[in-house]
């Protein structure tokens, strides 16, 4: 026990790896402000939000941070089908129906149950105006989706409305409603965006509608109240040409183009989505990540944002920002799903996470949120490979690194880490050829927080790496150390659950066991490390996919 405890922290003990990856945090050396960022979520199925897993899940989430979260929901004005409840990707509120008349019938309770979990815990809705409802789609039949079974995803929720006055009027009385309910200065700090990814099947109309879309809810949302925020158009891979190519239109029509509502020029445009996903492959029995795609993603989105001088401050939210795009995808259905149970999905999102904020300072924009685009599925296989951040109730890995980041707080700081990989050697190779050690910090008053990733494109066996850490100008003759951990044998309830044999029907023992497995764990025993000079060095041990977090106080 000694030993180990020597190889871990003690800085004297150098001469037991010949190689090891240097890393310098230094105290005095702020470069911006530790933004939350990360305290965006997002998923389709609105109805598991009211279930209980997802009950408890909403509450873990705002409770893992000190500032509001918000939560982007699909489907929150779509109808409902046949099917009893909720499917995967597939959801409803039925808030409007049509008498035989035509005339608009508005129905809350539904919505609102959904934004009253939102609001009765301090987070905040990214509200998506969306999807259409079948008495208003231009093409109601077939309506309900069998994505689930194998049938056609792209149905009547995806068409234009059959009449875009009766469209603005929907947003204005849901506006108007949520004034009525939650007070106005509750609904003007909420976000309000138009539809979810319209340069592809998500919108079975024109570009021109679109845009015709987002102005008459605009309208309406702004007649209701003046002061609430939207924008959009939260569209797809800006990678992609032809998704690059839809957002700077868009851009261009809400800057210059003729208002479809208001026939006036311009429309309003108060902060920018699109999205950025990863692209794995599953080839020779093994699953290979590409970091390198989601992030070139955002440096398209953000270089685009960039080259309208008018635009220099808007907000940016980066509306689904994940290791690829089918949350809804277990690993049944295509292997290379298969990441997202176990470590290899928490360095990833740890790792990304630091390049974004990378990104944000290289191009000086307004980033507000990344959507990581996960929740929960309720009445599904334990641990079937979603992606998701908890199981049945259960914490998978990835929420852990969540739970690192609502710790961190006041000023992020300058990191120096000696052959770590550039932002461009990522976006250009990906993390293939060396695994690459990633590290965010902050401070506030009398503590750090820093948060290091071991992590690698590849779901191969891999050494664990040695880090040693350098904290300079620390204002202390000691500084307390408490080092948390997400490997394969802390703060990680599927490597628990196939301890147990992978269970299926689980006692109540065994959750109890799985429920404690799942919540972020410290490493060793908080421990005193000595300052000489202003500086204390501490030295770790990471293994594969690993990521630790130390809190500094003195």
């Amino acid at each position: 026990m000694k030993k180990i405890f020597c190889l871990l922290f003690i800085a004297a003990c150098t001469d037991v790896f010949s190689q090891s990856t240097r890393i310098e945090v230094d105290l005095t050396k702020n470069i911006g402000e530790m933004k939350p960022v990360w305290s965006f979520f997002g998923y389709d199925e609105p109805n598991y939000t009211t279930m209980h897993d997802g009950q408890k899940l909403l509450t873990e989430l705002q409770n893992l941070s000190k500032v509001p979260v918000y939560i982007r929901t699909h489907n929150l004005l779509t109808s409902k089908g046949n099917s009893d409840g909720p499917d995967l990707k597939w959801g409803y509120t039925d808030v409007y129906t049509a008498d035989p008349e035509g005339k608009a019938i508005y129905n809350w309770i539904v919505v609102d149950s959904i934004i009253d979990s939102y609001i009765s815990r301090g987070m905040k809705p990214l509200m998506e105006i969306g999807f259409m409802p079948k008495d208003l789609s231009s093409k109601p039949v077939p309506y309900e989706h069998t994505w689930s079974k194998g049938g056609n995803l792209w149905t009547g929720w995806t068409y234009p409305p059959s009449d875009y006055n009766t469209w603005r009027d929907l947003v204005y009385h849901w506006v108007k409603h949520s004034i009525d309910r939650y007070g106005k200065q509750e609904v003007v700090s909420w976000l309000w965006e138009v539809w979810n990814e319209p340069d592809i099947a998500y919108w079975s109309g024109t570009f021109e509608e679109y845009c015709k879309l987002y102005d008459y809810a605009a309208d309406g949302l702004k007649k209701a109240c003046p002061e609430c925020t939207i924008g959009g158009p939260h569209t797809t891979s800006p990678r992609n040409e032809k998704a690059y190519d839809y957002l700077l239109k868009f851009i261009k029509h809400c800057l210059y183009g003729k208002n479809f509502a208001t026939g006036k020029t311009g429309t309003p445009l108060q902060y920018i989505g699109f999205h950025a996903k990863g692209a794995p492959e599953y080839k020779d029995n093994r699953i290979r990540m590409n970091m390198g795609a989601q992030l070139k993603d955002i440096q398209k989105g953000f270089e685009l944002v960039h080259s309208f001088p008018q635009l220099k401050s808007i907000p940016i939210i980066i509306g689904e920002s994940d290791p690829e795009g089918c949350a809804a995808c277990s690993e049944k259905r295509d292997p290379k799903y298969g990441y997202r149970n176990g470590t290899m999905y928490s360095s990833y999102t740890a790792t990304a996470l630091s390049c974004i904020y990378e990104l944000m300072d290289a191009y000086q924009v307004n980033l507000k949120g990344a959507v990581n685009w996960s929740f929960e599925f309720e009445n599904q296989d334990w641990f079937a490979g979603f992606r998701e951040l908890a199981t049945h109730g259960i914490d998978k890995p990835v929420l852990n690194v969540f739970r690192m980041l609502g710790q961190m707080q006041g000023m992020r700081l300058k990191v120096k880490v000696d052959g770590g990989l550039t932002i461009r050697q990522i976006i250009d190779q990906g993390i293939r050829n060396q695994n690459d050690i990633h590290t965010i910090a902050s401070h506030e008053k009398n503590s750090a927080w820093i948060m290091i990733s071991n992590y690698h494109d590849d779901a191969i066996p891999k050494d664990s790496s040695v880090v040693d850490l350098l904290i300079k100008n620390l204002p202390a003759h000691k500084a307390l150390i408490e080092h948390y951990r997400v490997d394969n044998t802390f703060s990680n309830s599927y490597e628990k659950w196939k301890s147990m044999g992978s269970p299926q029907m689980i006692e109540p023992h065994q959750y109890n066991d799985l429920e404690k497995a799942g919540q972020l764990q410290l490493f060793t025993s908080p421990f005193w490390s000595n300052v000489n000079h202003s500086q204390t060095h501490i030295r770790l041990v990471l293994p594969h996919h690993a990521v630790s977090f130390l809190h500094v106080s003195w």
